[in-house]
Order: structure tokens, then sequence, then C-alpha cells
């Protein structure tokens, strides 16, 4: 096969049908950008369960003055009661899963919340006497947390004992949901940028059916008449994947490592993710690409 004739028949199609060519660049770019950021999305939410699930505690918060509880009748808890229940946690069944613990008096549960709630109307009405005095448990595996529940909650004494990665969890379902509508729009993009350049093909190949004729006429093989046009597709779909690759280190270096890293406390993808994400982009969009171009000269060639 004569490549410098194929690339050359490849580049009068791309010239002869610009604006197709613009638009599969365009659609492919904004497609495997969508799958980039979802997938640094994937990568950024998997590192924040890591990093909070692991500093996630158990808060096993005990009566007070004013409680309701089943275990509260007797009203706040007494120190025996609070003896008892740091024995529980010292105890041959529950050590082995408790890493660490410590107990917050209602004076420091004050301090803790005036600081935290500070300037809010609330830092003014709340009084110690009303916040719990609380056992913070810190786990050896955050995920055996219902041993802890299920061994405290009914004690005398204990208002409630409160898992925190319960409200992780509802932070995370959103995160989750994010990110799938993010992969579900990528998902219906690629779909469409296959069809525009199964569409550009069939085109091409219409505005050169005479030639095409001619081809077959003297012999030349089905191979040698689809090449070009799947190079035609091909080099589209590369230079929207590349383009999408330069826009997701982008967003990680000017917007998440620039903006959002000032701004909050933990860790994000940087650009070694981003790196990583990029070859599978672009192996994405060539291979979208060359099948949609393959397929579309086959049936095209076949009528």
């Amino acid at each position: 096969m004569r490549f410098g004739l194929v690339l050359a028949e490849a580049g009068n199609g791309l010239r002869r049908n610009i604006t197709m060519v613009v638009s599969v660049v365009l659609v492919t770019f904004i497609s495997l950008t969508f799958v980039g950021t979802a997938a640094l999305l994937q990568l950024q939410i998997a590192q924040m369960k890591n990093y909070w699930y692991d500093r996630a505690q158990v808060a096993v918060y005990l009566c007070t003055s004013v409680s309701t509880a089943a275990g509260c009748v007797d009203g706040e808890a007494t120190a025996e009661q609070k003896d008892a229940i740091e024995a529980q946690l010292t105890s041959d069944t529950l050590s082995p899963f408790i890493d660490e613990y410590y107990f917050e008096d209602r004076q420091q549960a004050y301090e803790n919340f005036q600081e935290q709630f500070a300037g809010t109307p609330a830092a003014d009405y709340v009084t110690p006497e009303v916040l719990n005095e609380t056992f913070w448990v810190n786990l050896v595996d955050p995920s055996q947390s219902d041993v802890l529940v299920e061994a405290l909650a009914g004690l005398a004494g204990v208002e409630q004992v409160v898992d925190q990665r319960r409200y992780l969890d509802q932070i995370f379902d959103v995160l989750n949901a994010a990110s799938y509508t993010a992969i579900a729009v990528a998902a219906i993009m690629l779909v469409a940028a296959a069809l525009l350049i199964a569409t550009t093909i069939r085109l091409s190949a219409f505005s050169r059916r005479r030639e095409l004729g001619i081809m077959r006429l003297v012999g030349a093989s089905n191979r040698f008449i689809q090449t070009p046009f799947i190079l035609e597709g091909v080099f589209a779909g590369l230079i929207g994947s590349v383009l999408a690759g330069g826009a997701v280190v982008a967003i990680v270096h000017f917007f998440v490592q620039g903006y959002l890293a000032d701004r909050l406390s933990f860790t994000f993808v940087d650009l070694g993710d981003a790196l990583l994400v990029v070859p599978l982009l672009i192996v994405v969009g060539v291979l979208l690409a060359a099948l949609s171009a393959g397929i579309a000269i086959r049936r095209y060639l076949r009528v």
C-alpha cells in the first residue's frame, strides 16, 4: 500500500469537509472532557473517603438534665454510670476495636461549640448545661462501628451513640450522584461524537463517489479505499482528545490545585492524577473515531 497516496487522500478529505471536521473535534473535545472530569471526580471521592473515614469517630453522648431518651429516665448521667461506660470501653470485648478514646466534659464541649459557631446567634444562647458530655472514640477499623453502637447504646446514662460516618455517607452519596450524572452526560456525548464522525465519513465518501468508482474499476482493494477515510476520523478524534486532555490538566492545575486548594483543607487530585487520565482520553478518542469511521465507510461501500 502506498502510504503517501493514502495520506494525501486523507488530507484532501479533511480539506473538503473542514466544517464537519471542526464539529467532530469540538464534540469529541467536550465529551472526553466530561469523561476525564468524571474519572478525576471518582478519584477525588475515593481520596476523600479514605481521608475522612479514617478520621470519623463514634460519639457516645451522655444524658443531660433535659434528655428524653429511654436511657435517661434518671436524668443527668452520674459518675457511676460514666465509670461503667468507660469500663465497657476498656473491656476485653471492645478494646480490640478501639484505637483511642477521650472524654469531653461540658466546659470543653461549650468551648468547642463557641469556637465552631462564633459570630452566630446559637453561640449567644447555648449554655454548658444543655451540652452533652461525650466519649469520643477512634476505632481501629471505622467500618466496625456497629460493634460499639450495639454494646453502648443500651447502657444507663447514654443518650445516644452516633457514628459520624453516617453523615459522611450522605455527602458522598450526593458526590457519587454528581459523578454518575457526569458519566451519563459524557456517554451520551460520546455517542453523539461517534454518530457525527460516521456522518462526516459518509459525506466525505459521497463527495468522492466518482473517484471511488474509478479506484474500484482499476482494482483497488477495499482496504486501500477505506484507509484514508479512517485516517480522517482518527485525525479529528486525536485533535479532540488531545484538547480534552489539555482541558483536564488545566482544570486540575488552575481550579483544583489553585482555587479549591487555597480554600479547603483536605487533599485533592493533583497533576499526577490528571496526567494518568490524559492517555486514557487519547486512546478512547482515537479508538472511537477509528471504529466509527471504519463502520461507516464499510457500510457505504457495501451499498
